[in-house]
């Protein structure tokens, strides 16, 4: 019998009363997994990489669009 079985077994064999409150601890198990995969990920490399990259687009195309203005290409 692997693990999820005994822990299905188990919850199977609750009285209903409880039955709400592993449901609530299974959802904060699931969303404390996912907080750290999302942390895990925002702290990456490959995150830091996108990002900057990014921004240093967004900016030179912010100048692009400030000076296209400023010689009355374009109006706000």
């Amino acid at each position: 019998m692997t693990v999820r079985d005994k822990a299905i077994a188990k919850i199977n064999n609750l009285p209903d009363s409880l039955i709400e409150e592993v449901n609530d601890f299974i959802d904060y198990l699931q969303w404390k997994h996912e907080a750290k995969t999302a942390s895990s990920w925002l702290n990456s490399e490959e995150f830091k990489e996108i990002a900057e990259s990014d921004f240093s687009s967004y900016l030179s195309n912010l100048e692009d669009y400030e000076n296209r203005l400023a010689r009355g290409e374009i109006q706000w």
